[in-house]
C-alpha cells in the first residue's frame, strides 16, 4: 500500500489556512504533518519535518515565501513547493519558475486547483492556476524569441547558465565565487566566455543582458 504523501502548509490567515487543510484532509493519499503562520515557522519545519509537499503563502510575516523557497536554492525540494499568491504578478511567476517552483495557484483558485497541484508537484511536474496561462505563454515566446536572436545562449553550459542567473540577482563575482565555491578568476572567465558567445561587448553589457532577460534561462 503506498504510502500518503506528507504536506506541510504556512499561510498567516488562520481561516483560509483552515480551509485548505480541510481540502487536503479529503484525499485518503494526503496527510497534513504541520501548519505554520510565518515564514520562519515554516522553514523550521520544513527543515525539521522533510515533507513531500509544502505549500506556501507567497506574502508571510517574518519571511516570505519566496524568501522561504531561497534558502533551498539549488535543491531538488524546490520542486516540491506550491506558492500562493493573491495577485496575477508575471515578475513574482517567473521569479518562481527561475527558482525551480514548479507550483503556483492564486487563492482564488486554490480550493479548487489544491489537489491536483500537490499530486502534480510530488511527481516533480509543474502545475499554473488556468488563470496564469497567459503569463506562461508570454514566457515561453519570450524565451523562443530570445533565442533566435541570441542563439549562443544554447552553448552556454550548465555552470554559465547558474552564473548568469546570479549576474541577474547583481551578485558581484566575488559573491558568485562564494556561492559557487570556485575561484573568482574561474567566475571572471565564464563571464568572458558568456558575453563572447551572446556576442556582447562592454563591461556592464553582460550585467544589463542577465537582468534584462531574468526571466527567460
Amino acid at each position: 500500500m503506498r504510502s500518503p504523501l506528507q504536506i506541510l502548509i504556512a499561510d498567516d490567515h488562520p481561516i483560509f489556512r483552515r480551509g485548505l487543510c480541510e481540502v487536503l484532509e479529503t484525499d485518503q493519499d494526503l496527510r497534513l504533518i504541520g501548519q505554520a503562520a510565518d515564514g520562519e515557522t515554516a522553514l523550521r519545519l520544513m527543515e525539521e519535518l522533510q515533507p513531500d509537499v509544502a505549500i506556501l503563502d507567497v506574502n508571510m510575516p517574518k519571511l516570505t515565501g519566496l524568501q522561504v523557497a531561497r534558502k533551498f536554492s539549488g535543491q531538488k525540494v524546490l520542486a516540491r513547493l506550491v506558492l500562493l499568491t493573491m495577485h496575477e504578478d508575471e515578475d513574482l511567476l517567473n521569479e518562481a519558475l527561475n527558482l525551480g517552483i514548479r507550483g503556483h495557484v492564486l487563492k482564488e483558485n486554490a480550493v479548487v486547483d489544491l489537489l491536483a497541484e500537490v499530486h502534480a508537484v510530488a511527481r516533480e511536474r509543474t502545475f499554473i492556476s488556468a488563470s496564469l496561462s497567459g503569463m506562461m505563454l508570454r514566457r515561453r515566446d519570450g524565451g523562443e524569441a530570445l533565442r533566435r536572436e541570441k542563439p549562443g545562449l544554447d552553448e552556454l553550459t550548465p555552470a554559465e547558465l547558474r552564473i548568469l542567473k546570479l549576474i541577474a540577482e547583481d551578485k558581484t563575482s566575488k559573491e558568485i565565487a562564494e556561492a559557487l565555491g570556485c575561484a573568482v578568476r574561474a567566475v571572471e572567465t565564464h563571464r568572458q566566455n558568456m558575453s563572447t558567445k551572446l556576442g556582447l561587448n562592454g563591461s556592464h553589457s553582460l550585467l544589463k543582458f542577465a537582468y534584462h532577460h531574468r526571466s527567460h534561462f
